[in-house]
């Protein structure tokens, strides 16, 4: 078994936003209003493809808020059939937080203080993956510091104009390399990428009549 790596899950819009994807009331922060937007494009092939990403996962890292929110809607899911609660009540979870001092949904860990290094540590640690689910800023900030591993985006087809986006406009710039590529029948296109470094530039030539 190799070391754990660091799986960046998010359902985004095609403008990018990643909050309140689930329904009008889980992440009503800011101000949000337009929550509920990826539920009329969930089918089977999307189920199917989240609970294949899912199996490889040893433990799940939030941010504070996201973990607040899963923390009160999924324990309340005990079917014991639904693979996605099953894991994510059942496996370990880390909360990056300097506010809260215990997490109530366990097991729990918090993360205070310098998180990156904290999670680069439990990347040494032997084991699968470690996945960040919604925390869209805790994700972006460990993907600029060059501990992301692979990007999982299920990206559904509206523009939901406002909310939290996963990529900021003054976000770190970053190459990506695609390793796969899917559409549900609803039309959400899951793709997977491997983050590359710095992106690369170039010139496009123009060719010059005589």
């Amino acid at each position: 078994m190799g070391t754990v790596k660091l799986i960046l899950q998010e359902f985004l819009s095609l403008d990018g936003v990643a909050q309140g994807p689930g329904s009008p009331q889980e992440d009503t922060s800011d101000g949000f209003t337009r929550g509920g937007w990826l539920v009329p494009h969930l089918d089977d092939a999307f189920l199917r493809i989240v609970t294949g990403w899912l199996d490889e996962a040893d433990a799940f890292l939030f941010g504070r808020r996201t973990y607040v929110n899963f923390a009160r809607d999924w324990p309340t899911s005990d079917d014991p059939d639904d693979p996605i609660a099953a894991k994510l009540n059942g496996l370990p979870k880390y909360v990056a937080s300097n506010s809260l001092a215990e997490g109530g949904w366990e097991p729990t860990t918090v993360l205070a203080g310098d998180v990156p290094a904290q999670v680069a540590e439990l990347k040494r640690r032997p084991g699968r993956e470690l996945h960040i689910h919604g925390s869209a800023r805790l994700g972006a900030s460990l993907l600029a510091a060059g501990l992301v591993d692979e990007l999982r985006l299920m990206v559904a087809p509206v523009v939901v104009g406002s909310g939290r986006r996963l990529f900021p406009a003054d976000g770190v710039p970053t190459g990506l390399r695609m390793l796969s590529s899917e559409t549900t029948p609803s039309g959400v296109a899951a793709q997977v990428y491997a983050p590359t470094g710095a992106p690369e530039y170039g010139v496009r030539e123009v060719r010059q009549e005589p």
